[in-house]
């Protein structure tokens, strides 16, 4: 199973429509994990024509975003892996502690929030952050993540870059 992986959009300031280096990569995933700051749910609406999306809620999403069916935290089998994802994990301190206490069965917890990639393993736990495809922030380009699951096992969890580098 492919899965993309997107968080901070902030549509419609900086997410017009599903950039051409997104949805390149969009095409060819089974499942789009969306850790937040969606901002509205027409992007969602557009990520479900390229697979079926799972969504939480981020401090910046509104009451569309809500009814979409987007809860604050959410517990997910994807083909056998248990998956949590939550928008804002706290401080970068602490971050792996705090998140494994929180969802203690899970394989892979996916949050976003801050826009800086983060692709970490931790006492068994892969923890992932995609960045922003299209508010990069301090960042020097944007990102999404894609994961390979096979057999109820992380295969691979990897930050794409999507943009062109700042200059």
């Amino acid at each position: 199973m492919r899965v993309a992986v997107l968080s901070d959009t902030h549509a419609p300031r900086f997410w017009k429509r599903c950039p051409p280096q997104v949805a390149e990569h969009l095409r060819a995933v089974d499942r789009i994990l969306h850790a937040g700051d969606v901002c509205t749910a027409d992007v969602l609406e557009e990520l479900a024509a390229f697979a079926p999306v799972d969504v939480v809620l981020g401090n910046n999403d509104g009451p569309d975003v809500a009814a979409w069916g987007a809860p604050v935290a959410l517990d997910l089998d994807l083909g056998g892996l248990r998956v949590s994802m939550v928008h804002d994990s706290g401080p970068a301190r602490g971050r792996h502690p705090r998140l494994r206490a929180r969802f203690p069965s899970a394989d892979l917890i996916v949050f976003g929030h801050s826009h800086i990639p983060w692709n970490e393993t931790e006492g068994g736990v892969r923890f992932v952050n995609p960045g922003s495809p299209t508010d990069r922030r301090r960042q020097d380009r944007g990102t999404i993540a894609l994961l390979e699951i096979d057999a109820g096992r992380l295969a691979s969890a990897t930050i794409v870059p999507v943009t062109d580098a700042r200059r």
